[in-house]
C-alpha cells in the first residue's frame, strides 16, 4: 500500500489522529442527556459530520470539497453540505418533540443552531431573506429554526404547556466576514462586541414564553446568566440540587413568574473576555480587571500609566455605554467588588446551598 493510500496518514495530514470509526468517549450522553444529535464543534471546525449519541453519522474519510471563508481544512463525510446543517438540526429537534409527545413523556430540548456563527452558509430558501448579506440571512435562518419549534408545539397542542427560552451565549460580531455592517448595530447601543469584556460582549436578551406562568408582554430588569438555567430547571421539576451541584446557578423562576423581588436574584455576575480577563457586575456597578477590551475591539489591552487607573469601573445605571471610567473616583466600590471576586475565585463557587 502506498503512503497516500493509508487513511491514517491522510488524517494526520490535517493534524487529526482521531479514529472516527470508534465511539466518542466524551459526549453529551456522558453529561446527563438521553439523546444527542449535532456537529462536533462549530461549523468552521473539522471533522465535518453529524454525531448521533456517541458515533459519527458516516465516517469522515475525504477532504472537504469546498471551504467557506474561515473554515479550517479537514475531513468530511462524503456528501456533506454546510448549508443544510441547521435544517437537519430543526428536523431532528421537531422529531424529538413529536416522539416525546406521542410517548406521553415530558421533555427537555436543548437546541443550539450552528448559525449565525462563522461560516455563514445559508440554505437556498433563505438566500436574501435579510437583505443584510450572508450573515444576516443566517440570523434569519435562526429565526426560522425557532419558528419550526414553535409551529411543532402549536400543531401538537402543547405550546401553552411548554416553557420556551430563546437567548444567546454572547454578543455579536460588529461586522460580517467582509467588514460590512449593512447599517445594522449588531450589539445595539452597547460598547464592544463578542469576546470583549465590555457590555457588547455579554449583554443579550433572554426571551421567555410560558403562558399562564410568564406574564405576557412583561419585562424584567434582573441581571441573569446562562448558568442559571440549571437551577431554574431543577426548581421547575422539583429536583433539589446538592451542595456541590451547579455551584454558580440561581433559579430564575421567581423572575419568570413576574414576582416582586425584594432583592436581586444574583448577588453579582462574573464575566470574562476571550483572553480570560475578569469582570464583576453587581447592581449598577461593573468592575473590570484591566484596561482595554481584552477581546476583538481596539484597544485590546492598555498598559496602566503611573498614577492612573489599573482597571475599569462603570456605573451602568448612569453610563450603560461604559464611557466614563470611575476606577479612581470610587476606590471603595473597587475594593468591595475586588474582594468578592477574589473570594469566589478562591472558593470556586458563588452560590451556597
Amino acid at each position: 500500500m502506498a503512503p497516500g493510500d493509508d487513511p491514517a496518514a491522510e488524517r494526520t495530514e490535517f493534524g487529526d489522529s482521531i479514529d472516527h470509526d470508534r465511539p466518542l468517549t466524551h459526549s453529551p450522553n456522558d453529561s446527563g442527556f438521553d439523546y444527542f444529535f449535532g456537529i462536533p464543534a462549530s461549523l468552521d471546525m473539522q471533522p465535518y459530520c453529524f454525531v448521533e449519541n456517541r458515533e459519527t453519522v458516516g465516517v469522515p474519510s475525504v477532504e472537504k470539497d469546498h471551504y467557506a471563508p474561515q473554515q479550517r481544512k479537514g475531513l468530511m463525510v462524503p456528501g456533506w453540505r454546510d448549508d443544510l446543517v441547521d435544517v437537519s438540526h430543526a428536523e431532528r429537534a421537531c422529531g424529538f418533540i413529536e416522539d416525546s409527545h406521542r410517548a406521553g413523556r415530558p421533555f427537555f430540548l436543548y437546541l443550539t443552531p450552528g448559525v449565525p456563527h462563522r461560516p455563514c452558509v445559508p440554505p437556498q430558501f433563505m438566500a436574501g431573506a435579510s437583505r443584510a448579506g450572508l450573515r444576516g440571512d443566517c440570523v434569519a435562518l435562526y429565526d426560522w429554526v425557532v419558528g419550526q419549534v414553535l409551529d411543532t408545539l402549536a400543531r401538537l397542542g402543547i405550546a401553552d404547556d411548554t416553557l420556551l427560552l430563546v437567548t444567546s451565549d454572547n454578543g455579536a460580531r460588529a461586522t460580517d466576514f467582509y467588514g460590512n455592517t449593512w447599517g445594522h448595530r449588531t450589539c445595539g447601543p452597547w460598547r464592544g462586541q463578542k469576546a470583549d469584556i465590555w457590555e457588547g460582549g455579554h449583554r443579550e436578551p433572554l426571551l421567555a414564553r410560558w403562558p399562564g406562568v410568564v406574564p405576557a408582554g412583561s419585562v424584567c430588569e434582573e441581571t441573569v446568566c446562562l448558568v442559571d438555567l440549571m437551577a431554574t430547571c431543577a426548581e421547575i421539576v422539583g429536583h433539589d440540587l446538592g451542595a456541590d451541584e451547579a455551584p454558580d446557578s440561581v433559579s430564575l423562576l421567581p423572575a419568570l413568574r413576574g414576582e416582586q423581588l425584594r432583592e436581586p436574584l444574583r448577588e453579582a455576575t462574573v464575566h470574562h473576555s476571550i483572553d480570560g480577563t475578569f469582570a464583576l457586575r453587581q447592581g449598577e456597578w461593573k468592575m473590570i480587571r484591566g484596561l482595554g477590551s481584552h477581546g476583538f475591539s481596539d484597544p485590546r489591552t492598555i498598559e496602566p500609566e503611573p498614577g492612573g487607573p489599573e482597571g475599569q469601573l462603570y456605573n451602568l445605571a448612569d453610563d450603560p455605554q461604559e464611557t466614563t471610567n470611575l476606577w479612581q473616583e470610587e476606590p471603595a466600590v473597587v475594593a468591595r467588588l475586588s474582594k468578592l471576586l477574589d473570594t469566589w475565585i478562591t472558593e470556586g463557587r458563588s452560590v451556597e446551598r
